[in-house]
């Protein structure tokens, strides 16, 4: 019996490091095609991980792999990247749109370089690749796209602290709100993913408290785990959901999530709880 995303083609952005890399991973197990849609090409003093260095990662659990350069702000870099892999794998199935940018300043403080990086990145390079992806998509069996951004909850305690980095991720989840009854009658389910609680990536280390936090988180896997149900359901029955990791997982039939924290055996009241949920 197969796996279940075996001879699957996911485009996945972001996947050099963290959640990115996690759920390639998972898919390699099956004997999944990534392409690694990311930019750092040179190791980064504060970032671990190349495209380069993730596809011999995934190449090793059991996939194949290919990087490529592509930077989310630019249109000819993701068409090249969907070109290619085009003809490398034949086709795309799965597009994971995880590729992100951070600022948890308040107004006064976010200087519009970054309010644009955001802007740019998260919101535009979701739709830009969701866009260069279609095509592909429409055409392949039990295609999905999962954005790796928050539940819509419109209120203030979640825009008044970072209101344009909440502005920036709540366009990836409104990506998925059209997108989801734009294209799901057409084949394509379109959902989020995101964690109850802190993930240790890059973001927490350098954003939100360096090792301190990073001990209060669970690991990239959860959220590997969770999008790896999610891209095995029938397109017409999970369509158009604000899903969040630990929710998947009982649904997937996981009772005990003990072995995600960071530190083994941590009480879920003491890991510290992401924003927007």
């Amino acid at each position: 019996m197969s796996s279940p995303l075996s001879g699957k083609t996911l485009f996945i952005t972001g996947a050099s490091r963290g959640i990115g890399k996690a759920i390639a991973l998972k898919a390699a197990q099956d004997g999944a095609n990534i392409i690694i849609a990311a930019k750092t090409t040179e190791p980064h003093p504060k970032l671990e991980g190349t495209i380069y260095t993730a596809a011999k990662e995934i190449e090793a659990s059991g996939g194949q792999a290919m990087p490529a350069v592509v930077d989310v702000r630019f249109e000819e870099s993701i068409s090249q990247a969907v070109q290619a892999g085009v003809e490398r794998f034949g086709g795309i199935d799965i597009l994971v749109n995880n590729a992100s940018a951070i600022s948890l300043t308040p107004t006064l403080m976010t200087d519009m370089k970054r309010y644009d990086l955001m802007h740019q990145v998260n919101t535009r390079g979701t739709f830009l690749c969701s866009k260069l992806c279609l095509p592909y998509l429409l055409k392949a069996e039990k295609p999905h796209i999962l954005n790796i951004s928050p539940p819509l909850n419109m209120e203030a305690r979640w825009f008044a602290p970072h209101v344009a980095y909440t502005m920036a991720k709540y366009g990836m989840s409104m990506c998925v709100l059209g997108m989801a009854s734009e294209f799901g009658k057409k084949g394509v389910a379109v959902n989020a993913l995101w964690p109850r609680t802190a993930i240790a990536t890059a973001a927490v280390s350098n954003v939100l408290g360096g090792e301190s936090a990073m001990k209060r988180c669970r690991t990239p896997e959860i959220m590997a785990d969770a999008a790896h149900w999610i891209l095995q359901q029938h397109t017409n029955e999970l369509n158009g959901e604000f899903l969040i990791d630990d929710e998947v997982l009982k649904r997937a039939g996981v009772e005990d999530l003990s072995s995600y924290a960071v530190v083994p055996g941590t009480p879920d009241e003491q890991l510290l709880p992401d924003f927007f949920v």
